[in-house]
């Protein structure tokens, strides 16, 4: 069985495309080795998506390309 990952420690940052203002903000947390969780800024105590470092990875590439 799965286990969900102790986020607490996550070091949590906004996206360099986020307005001033806080609205429409990812936030992604890169401290985890092989887990990279996304969240809503506008609610950070609410769900987080994760991903596996490499699939993170691989998104990124494909959004500069």
């Amino acid at each position: 069985m799965p286990t969900t990952p102790d986020l607490s420690t996550a070091a949590w940052r906004k996206s360099s495309y986020s307005n001033s203002n806080g609205g429409n903000c990812v936030e992604v947390a890169d401290n985890l080795p092989g887990l990279v969780p996304v969240r809503d800024s506008k609610n950070p105590d609410g769900p987080a998506i994760l991903f596996p470092a490499g699939s993170w990875v691989a998104f990124i590439v494909s959004l500069k390309a």
